[in-house]
């Protein structure tokens, strides 16, 4: 027997891909530091997966190295933190779009493999939680379903 306070929970709503466009109305990071082409599979307040089609180039293959290219790790870090920003704006929606998210913390950093020009990295970003305007992810970026870097990491959006 079930009352109206024993509602199933909702499913969360799945949006199957954010192209670029809908990615740079989302979040204010614009070239050379938009670093997410794509953003698939997103669960609103749950998950998503952002793609970086890495390629040679990249400004940053410039100088990190010249004799052997690697995309810097700080740069995917980065890139799981624009992950999440699509997530959380999205999630929040349309009044939360162009809003700063900004670090408080990088936690569990791990490097397993380089990135190279060629890879095309995913990015899985998951919510671990979230309180007020302050969120808490798990991410791990691949590359051909191998793992090349993992972190925890919080932000926060600011409403200005």
């Amino acid at each position: 027997m079930t009352t109206d306070n024993d509602k199933p929970a909702e499913a969360p709503r799945v949006i199957e891909a954010f192209d670029i466009a809908q990615i740079m109305h989302a979040i204010p990071h614009r070239y050379p530091f938009l670093l997410v082409d794509r953003v698939v599979d997103m669960r609103l307040g749950e998950s998503c997966t952002g793609i970086k089609n890495v390629t040679i180039n990249e400004n940053f293959f410039q100088g990190h190295f010249p004799t052997m290219p690697v995309m810097p790790g700080v740069l995917i870090i980065e890139c799981m933190a624009q992950t999440a920003a699509v997530l959380v704006v999205t999630t929040l929606g349309p009044d939360w779009a162009g809003k700063l998210v900004y670090f408080m913390t990088v936690d569990s950093a791990k490097f397993r493999k380089p990135v190279v020009p060629g890879d095309q990295m995913r990015v899985e970003v998951v919510k671990q939680r979230q309180r007020g305007n302050i969120w808490k992810f798990a991410a791990e970026a691949k590359v051909d379903g191998k793992i090349v870097a993992e972190a925890t990491y919080a932000a926060m959006i600011l409403d200005r």
